[in-house]
């Protein structure tokens, strides 16, 4: 039996997207991969995970229609939060963030992959991702944290995943 990656994949808007789907196939095109799709609330507390549960359904209907091995779940409202209540190195090998382009997306305004990179200390891909039913994926893995000489100030630097 082949080894089966289990990936995270942070998503809310964008998780029907074709983009995403694509980025998704391509990943599992390299290797065998399993997803686990994190989907953050849209309000605090259980009403806003409450309120997010159909669309999580709906996303991981339309990835089991694509042949995608997927369950999932909605995490707190503040994607950070959610993914660091989900993260188990134990239990994931890897993570996709996917966001809207640019200034559109929330997440991109506070460099959610890159964040993302550097709780979970893993290869993290960013997926640019347009709404469901439009455009081509941007995906690509996120850069590796330089590693500077500015001593406390490197924290300065952005994050990646593990060095070999």
């Amino acid at each position: 039996m082949a080894y089966v990656s289990r990936v995270l994949v942070v998503a809310s808007v964008t998780s029907t997207s074709d983009d995403l789907l694509d980025a998704l196939r391509e990943r599992v095109g390299r290797s065998p991969a399993a997803f686990h799709l994190l989907m953050p609330a849209s309000e605090p507390g259980v009403v806003g995970r409450e309120a997010l549960e159909p669309r999580l359904e709906q996303a991981l209907a339309v990835w089991h229609e694509a042949g995608l091995e997927a369950d999932g779940r909605v995490g707190d409202m503040d994607p950070l939060v959610a993914v660091s209540e989900a993260w188990d190195p134990r239990a994931f090998d890897e993570v996709i963030v996917s966001t809207l382009p640019g200034y559109a997306s929330k997440w991109m305004q506070f460099n959610l992959p890159h964040r993302v990179a550097r709780i979970t200390d893993s290869q993290v891909t960013h997926v640019v991702a347009g709404l469901p039913g439009a455009g081509k994926a941007d995906y690509r893995p996120v850069p590796e944290r330089e590693r500077s000489a500015l001593g406390p100030l490197s924290v300065l630097s952005w994050g990646g995943g593990k060095r070999s």
